[in-house]
């Protein structure tokens, strides 16, 4: 993400690690604002029209990205997996740039990240990463908007996240490594985050003086304020031999009442579609300790952020 001589601009939207904490804190205050005035700006995005790719079959980030285009006067255009998996058609340069001769910004739901790299790169307009195999930063941004209303100062809050490795995880902690949050992973062996996603984790944690902790052993999760966990099976895996595997390896990892007593939390989230009784339980996130569906609202506030921010 290229930023111009104001350090705080956006140019594009791409990776967390490529975010600073005054950045991140702007976009989580903007899009607070955003959810409670929204009359406010919805003439912001008026005469702009967006190019939404996705690669990959979607609810949230699609309805959310398309209604909230919508409340900020925009116009929203949808181009699904009919046109293929980027770079197979045509080249992904010459797929940005016809692009960008009508569009005023990119949305891309991708598989790869190197395709998002290169939207960016050769994109004459704004690049938003709705989604890719490292990186799921809309979704992080959505769940520290929405830990901001739980508790108000991020500092203090004590977030783990439970399950596979993936990129949710991998934003959730680079995000709150950034901003000085207390971050515990905690995942089945053989499913860790990339040693190069932990060290960046590390090196933003030391940076901002927050504790990062990295471990498969669900019995040393710690006192935490949040646990955050995610489908075990990922879209393509869903092979019966397969699934039954990473069930039998999962299990011990469910997210469940006796785990959240045992952590002392209090809030319980989960970024959807959620398999019930297999990482958490139907008990659970149908519970009052459940934020699942404030974080789903605030996909949508926190994108119109992002997207108040790239065009201001």
């Amino acid at each position: 993400m290229s930023t111009s001589t104001n350090t705080n601009k956006l140019a594009h939207f791409l990776a967390d690690d490529q975010l600073t904490k005054v950045q991140l804190l702007a976009l989580i205050d903007l899009a607070i604002k955003i959810k409670k005035s929204p009359q406010q700006y919805n003439q912001i995005l008026a005469g702009k029209s967006v190019a939404m790719i996705f690669e990959k079959p979607s609810l949230r980030t699609h309805v959310s990205f398309d209604m909230g285009i919508n409340k900020l006067g925009g116009h929203a255009l949808y181009l699904g997996q009919q046109n293929g998996k980027l770079g197979e058609r045509e080249r992904v340069s010459d797929y940005a740039k016809n692009l960008s001769c009508f569009a005023d910004l990119i949305v891309a739901r991708v598989f790869s990240h190197d395709a998002i790299q290169d939207l960016a790169e050769h994109a004459s307009v704004p690049v938003v990463n709705a989604l890719c195999d490292l990186y799921h930063p809309c979704q992080a941004l959505a769940d520290f908007v929405t830990l901001t209303e739980q508790f108000g100062d991020l500092s203090t809050v004590k977030l783990a996240y439970v399950g596979d490795g993936n990129n949710v995880s991998n934003s959730l902690m680079i995000m709150a490594a950034t901003l000085g949050v207390d971050f515990t992973l905690v995942t089945p062996q053989g499913h860790e985050a990339t040693a190069a996603m932990i060290s960046k984790a590390e090196q933003l944690a030391l940076k901002s003086g927050s504790k990062f902790t990295c471990t498969t052993d669900i019995n040393v999760i710690g006192n935490q304020d949040v646990i955050y966990t995610d489908t075990w099976v990922s879209m393509g895996d869903e092979d019966a031999s397969k699934k039954a595997a990473i069930l039998a390896k999962f299990s011990p990892y469910q997210v469940n009442h006796e785990l959240m007593e045992k952590a002392d939390a209090s809030i319980v989230m989960h970024c959807q579609p959620a398999h019930l009784e297999e990482e958490i339980t139907t008990a659970l996130f149908d519970s009052e300790m459940s934020v699942v569906f404030q974080q789903a609202e605030n996909r949508m506030w926190a994108q119109n952020a992002v997207l108040v921010s790239l065009f201001s």
